[in-house]
C-alpha cells in the first residue's frame, strides 16, 4: 500500500491539481476529521470578516475610479467600455488580493493545527512520522515559519503591484499575479510537511522549483479555490493534505539532496 502511495508522479499541471483532489479525499477519512474542525472554524470567522471588507472595498474603489472618467454626453459610449474594463481588472486584482489575504490570515492563525494535520497525513502515507518536539516549541516554530513566508510573499506581491503602474506591462499584471499566486500557494501548502522536518525554507523552494509544473497545477487550483467564497473555507485543509502528498512523493528526497 505504501509503495503505491509513495510513487512519484509526472511533473505536469494535471499532477499538481490531482494532489489537491487527493488531499480532499483523504480528509474524508474519519481519523482526520478531528484535526480539521478547529481550522475550519477559524476559516469561517476569517471568511466573514474578509468577505465583508472586500465587498465594501470593491464598491468604494469602483466609485473612486469612475470619478476619473469624463461624463460628457458624446463620450458616453467610450466611458461605458472603460467602465467595463475597469470593473474586470479591479475584480480580478481584488479576487487575487482576497485569495492572498484569506490564505495569509488563516495560515498564520491555524499554522500549528495545519502542522499537526500534515504530520498525521505523512504518517498515513509512509507509516512514519516526522521527528517529535514539545507542543510549545512547535507552536513557536510554525508561527515563526509563517512570518518568514509572509515576508517572502509580501515583498514580491508589492513589486507586482507596482508593475501595474508601468505602461503596457500593467495590462499583464493580472496574469503575472495569478502565476505568482499559484507559486505562492504551492510553497505555502507543501511547507507544513517540510517544516515538520525542519527543512530550511530556501531548500524547500529549490526542490519545489524542480517540480515547477506540478507546483503550478497544485497552487493554481488552490488559488482558484481561495478566491471563491465558502469554497475557500474548506480548500485550506485539503491543500495541507495535498501539499503533504506532494512533499512525500515528489519533494522530500530532492529536498535533502539540495
Amino acid at each position: 500500500m505504501h509503495g503505491e502511495l509513495l510513487r512519484s508522479r509526472p511533473n505536469n499541471l494535471a499532477t499538481g491539481a490531482s494532489y489537491l483532489v487527493e488531499g480532499a479525499q483523504l480528509l474524508m477519512m474519519k481519523k482526520f476529521r478531528a484535526f480539521i474542525i478547529i481550522p475550519i472554524l477559524i476559516n469561517i470567522l476569517i471568511f466573514l470578516g474578509t468577505t465583508t471588507f472586500m465587498i465594501s472595498l470593491f464598491s468604494s474603489l469602483m466609485d473612486y475610479l469612475m470619478g476619473f472618467i469624463p461624463s460628457w454626453e458624446w463620450f458616453s459610449f467610450i466611458a461605458d467600455i472603460l467602465a467595463v474594463i475597469l470593473w474586470v481588472l479591479l475584480a480580478v486584482l481584488l479576487a487575487i488580493v482576497y485569495g492572498y489575504s484569506f490564505s495569509i490570515l488563516t495560515n498564520l492563525i491555524a499554522a500549528p493545527f495545519y502542522g499537526i494535520l500534515a504530520e498525521k497525513i505523512e504518517h498515513h502515507l509512509t507509516g512514519k512520522s516526522p521527528p517529535t518536539e514539545a507542543l510549545p516549541a512547535m507552536i513557536v516554530r510554525t508561527i515563526g515559519r509563517e512570518l518568514t513566508k509572509i515576508w517572502y510573499f509580501l515583498v514580491r506581491a508589492i513589486l507586482i503591484f507596482l508593475l501595474s503602474f508601468v505602461p503596457l506591462i500593467g495590462l499583464v499584471v493580472p496574469v503575472i499575479a495569478l502565476a505568482w499566486g499559484a507559486w505562492s500557494m504551492s510553497i505555502q501548502y507543501s511547507d507544513y510537511a517540510a517544516d515538520n522536518h525542519q527543512l530550511p525554507f530556501k531548500s524547500l523552494r529549490k526542490s519545489l522549483w524542480t517540480q515547477k509544473f506540478t507546483a503550478g497545477g497544485f497552487g493554481g487550483l488552490i488559488m482558484l479555490g481561495a478566491m471563491i467564497p465558502v469554497v475557500n473555507i474548506f480548500v485550506m485543509p485539503a491543500a495541507v493534505a495535498g501539499g503533504t502528498i506532494m512533499w512525500v512523493r515528489d519533494l522530500k528526497q530532492k529536498a535533502h539532496q539540495i
